[in-house]
């Protein structure tokens, strides 16, 4: 179950930055500033997914066979893809 997080004294995810430049001919939109807001808020993930995740990529990168990193990785919220 995720929690809601207020916005208000965090800085903004890199993630949605970076996501953000590359939108706008790599120049970061000046609506984003030192705080975060609504759109550049962290987002709240269980911490079994990312490590579940992270073992699978490392795992494949090992073995060099399938582990399931891909379906792993798409279980996470990620603000760089449209849906």
């Amino acid at each position: 179950m995720a929690k809601t997080v207020d916005p208000k004294g965090q800085r903004p995810e890199a993630l949605a930055t970076f996501a953000a430049s590359a939108r706008n001919d790599g120049k970061k939109p000046e609506e984003i500033g030192l705080e975060a807001t609504e759109a550049t808020k962290p987002l709240v993930t269980s911490p079994e997914k990312k490590h579940d995740a992270a073992t699978k990529v490392l795992r494949e990168g090992v073995l060099g066979k399938d582990q399931g990193a891909d379906e792993a990785i798409d279980k996470l919220p990620d603000r760089t893809r449209r849906r």
